[in-house]
């Protein structure tokens, strides 16, 4: 029997309350949150009220892609550049090449655990506010 760690309800809700009540103190930049497993289901989603429809599905897709990949969505960006590729390459219509998304990784084992996206904001604000909620989770 194998034993797998995984992302608990305690700590997807300690990311996201972190991570709105630092998004609602500019409530006329609304952003979309989106936190997968491993795997890229969905485990937690929340949007400010007035976020564009774009920023919702991104932040899916952000999170979605760097959990499937292992790593943070500007780094999968970047190593698809690098050898010339793009998303289209990997079919999968799901993965995008966008910074916004950290990956959440077992302290430990270096497993990856699931991830987080965000959308709405310049993307090296996605990032960071994705960041805050991974380190809420205390990984």
């Amino acid at each position: 029997m194998y034993d797998k760690p995984m992302l608990s309800l305690e700590q997807t809700r300690k990311a996201m309350d972190a991570m709105l009540d630092k998004a609602t103190q500019e409530p006329h930049r609304p952003v979309a949150i989106a936190i997968v497993d491993d795997g890229g289901n969905l485990l937690s989603y929340a949007r400010m009220d007035g976020c564009r429809t774009n920023p919702q599905t991104f932040a899916v897709r952000k999170a979605y892609t760097a959990a499937l990949a292992g790593q943070d969505s500007a780094a999968y960006a970047a190593r698809l550049q690098s050898q010339g590729r793009t998303v289209a390459d990997m079919g999968n219509p799901n993965l995008v090449a966008a910074q916004g998304a950290v990956v959440a990784l077992h302290p430990d084992s270096g497993a990856v655990l699931g991830a987080i996206g965000v959308s709405g904001l310049a993307a090296q604000e996605d990032e960071d506010l994705a960041r805050l909620g991974v380190q809420t989770m205390g990984l």
